[in-house]
């Protein structure tokens, strides 16, 4: 019996140790996802949580620009914050909702980051991505090939019409309506352009002196002028005001402002496609790219248009 007892004794403490050894095994297996994560999981939910920044990484790691903003532990985003369905934030809570603070998750959470909102501007955007206070710009920007040249963009995510909204009472229903006219557009947008190109190619006024190149809407005097501002909320009070004659920008974001005295031209024209904007020949373009594409290809992004109502 005791010969029994001493085996028992041995078997038990052989025991103990292997509990033990397993023990420390499972403790540093779990610090290591933590450092891996976005978000902190416990060992049994570690096998259903999301792909980490780390599983995720490219063979060979990332570009020095990504890894930056992983050690920095925030995505620093450019939005709007008065565009509903793109970028909007409520007054009463400070939280930012639409499309494209959906997308800005998005990125963050593949990186394993928190994401920080800036709100900007046309006039702002790129000031704060050339500064580097931002890392990208989703705001509604408009892909052109004059903006290509100093800022890169992901394949487009949405496509849009230029639109111009009028005060019912004013009497303009067309383009024709708004010759010799004062039209507000938002500083640093393509809106006055692509008006004056539509205009012209209307027959409605001359294009003589026309050049896409140099165009400037603080100098255009021919046949419709233009009074610049620098939110949509501003443009809208100077339309109620008769400080300008009609409003214009993309249709998409003068819907928030279409009131029941108001109305749209019957025309939209000038396609605009937006992307996310990003620093030239940046690693994090590369990303961005490649992210934007796959959410396309798996209707991600689809998905994402209809729950904010820009279908």
């Amino acid at each position: 019996m005791k010969k029994w007892n001493k085996w028992l004794a041995l078997g038990m403490s052989a025991a103990m140790s292997v509990m033990l050894l397993a023990g420390c095994g499972s403790s540093e297996e779990t610090g290591s996802t933590a450092e891996t994560t976005a978000t902190e999981v416990t060992a049994d939910e570690a096998t259903v949580e999301e792909t980490t920044a780390t599983e995720a990484a490219p063979e060979g790691g990332y570009s020095e620009d990504v890894q930056a903003i992983i050690d920095r532990g925030v995505l620093k985003v450019g939005v709007k914050n008065a565009v509903v369905g793109f970028g909007y934030e409520d007054p009463l809570t400070g939280e930012y909702s639409g499309l494209e603070i959906e997308l800005a998750k998005m990125i963050a959470d593949y990186l394993g980051v928190d994401v920080e909102f800036t709100a900007v501007t046309a006039a702002t955007r790129t000031e704060l991505l050339d500064s580097g206070d931002i890392d990208c710009v989703l705001a509604t920007f408009t892909i052109t090939d004059e903006r290509k040249e100093s800022w890169d963009f992901t394949t487009p995510y949405f496509t849009d019409h230029v639109g111009v909204l009028v005060e019912n009472a004013s009497g303009i229903t067309n383009l024709e309506g708004l010759v010799d006219k004062t039209v507000g557009v938002s500083s640093g947008s393509t809106s006055a352009k692509s008006l004056v190109k539509a205009m012209i190619e209307a027959g409605l006024i001359s294009g003589d002196n026309f050049d896409e190149e140099t165009f400037d809407p603080a100098t255009w005097t021919e046949g419709v002028t233009f009074q610049q501002y620098d939110d949509y909320p501003t443009i809208s009070t100077g339309l109620s005001a008769g400080e300008v004659d009609a409003f214009c920008v993309d249709k998409s974001i003068l819907a928030i402002y279409n009131t029941e005295t108001r109305s749209y031209i019957e025309e939209e024209f000038a396609p605009q496609e937006y992307g996310i904007a990003t620093t030239k020949d940046s690693g994090f373009s590369e990303l961005c790219d490649e992210l934007i594409q796959g959410w396309l290809a798996d209707g991600t992004i689809d998905a994402l248009i209809a729950e904010n109502g820009l279908d």
